[in-house]
């Protein structure tokens, strides 16, 4: 059963390749959705799949790559869009 939930990653998550690294991890675990920053510096994901795989990812998101110093993750359930693979989209 395909569960959706968003995510708000706050921090220093921005010019980081932390959206480049979002897709990879998310696509390594099966999910679908997308990922892209925002305008106030954070970055949104929306993650579709099963429950504990999205955990994982969860999970993955508080370390983020190298160069990202995340200090928050704020998950909310989320509509599944339909989402079909895991994509990197434009800045809001």
């Amino acid at each position: 059963m395909r569960r959706a939930e968003s995510f708000r990653i706050e921090g220093r998550v921005q010019g980081v390749g932390y959206r480049w690294w979002a897709v990879g991890a998310a696509r390594r675990l099966g999910l679908c959705g997308w990922v892209r920053n925002l305008g106030d510096g954070s970055v949104e994901l929306l993650a579709i799949g099963e429950a504990d795989v999205i955990e994982r990812l969860a999970e993955l998101c508080r370390q983020g790559p190298r160069a990202a110093e995340v200090s928050a993750v704020i998950r909310a359930p989320a509509e599944d869009d339909s989402s079909e693979g895991f994509e990197e989209r434009a800045t809001v």
